[in-house]
């Protein structure tokens, strides 16, 4: 029963991280896109709030919650579908922490111009498009995480 609740709980937590990571990524480039400024510093505001809600917890539950179950069925951490998970995880997060900055960054930046009724500068524009080309290799080791978790398989075995 254990063993089951904490999958049920991984799963539910990896939904979580995955759509609200996707949705807040989809408005802000959208937000990004229309170039109207007070939409802009509204959707990096919120952005900024749902990674703090919602992606810190469930980033922090994922290793601890899947490295409870990887022990609860004995499993060592060199099996190959795991350790390529753990890995790939640890790529999504050193993708990840830069892009946290960023948003807080972008979400100042925002504020700021809307305040003093300018246009974003230039490192804005800049820091955006650093956010998404991050966005894009750690998402694609999500998936890779993902498609492991579900078929516990690392291609070789």
């Amino acid at each position: 029963m254990l063993y089951l609740s904490l999958k049920y709980l991984h799963i539910l937590s990896m939904v979580l991280l995955f759509g609200t990571g996707l949705g807040s990524a989809f408005y802000k480039w959208m937000a990004d896109r229309s170039g109207n400024l007070a939409h802009i510093a509204v959707v990096n505001r919120h952005v900024v709030l749902a990674d703090w809600i919602f992606t810190t917890p469930t980033v922090i539950f994922q290793p601890l919650s899947g490295l409870w179950m990887v022990y609860l069925l004995g499993l060592p951490l060199a099996t190959p579908w795991i350790a390529l998970s753990l890995g790939l995880y640890v790529f999504a997060g050193l993708c990840w922490l830069p892009v946290v900055w960023l948003q807080i960054r972008m979400r100042n930046l925002a504020d700021a111009a809307l305040m003093a009724q300018t246009p974003l500068p230039a490192e804005y524009w800049w820091y955006a498009r650093v956010w998404f080309w991050l966005g894009v290799p750690a998402f694609v080791a999500m998936v890779g995480v993902v498609f492991l978790m579900v078929f516990k398989t690392s291609f070789g075995d």
